[in-house]
């Protein structure tokens, strides 16, 4: 089993960047799909961006397509969000899982305010 840890958040003004890095355990990292999912308060979490074991097929939410790059470095065993031009709404807590995410794997996220 991958133990996860997120890392990276915190506030920022809107139009601002920040990078979210999740740091994996295990030499298994570079088999998975991962992803990057959100959860805002009072709402379901959601996801955000997914990217193959190799790195080389991405996929994202359209709400954040265009301004979030995600990416990975298997011989670091990290995955990181770039996260350009925020906005308010993407104020929310970033977790990192498998794709499909597994429910064991869920760490504590990492909170993201964006102030406007």
């Amino acid at each position: 089993q991958v133990q996860l840890v997120e890392s990276g958040g915190g506030l920022v003004q809107a139009g601002g960047s920040l990078r979210l890095s999740c740091a994996a355990s295990g030499r298994t990292f570079s088999n998975y799909a991962m992803a990057w999912f959100r959860q805002a308060p009072g709402k379901e979490r959601e996801f955000v961006a997914s990217i193959s074991w190799s790195g080389a097929n991405t996929y994202y939410a359209d709400s954040v397509k265009g301004r979030f790059t995600i990416s990975r470095d298997n011989a670091k065993n990290t995955m990181y969000l770039q996260m350009n031009s925020l906005k308010p709404e993407d104020t929310a807590v970033y977790y990192c899982n498998h794709y499909p995410p597994r429910e064991g794997s869920w760490g504590q996220g990492t909170q993201v305010t964006v102030s406007s």
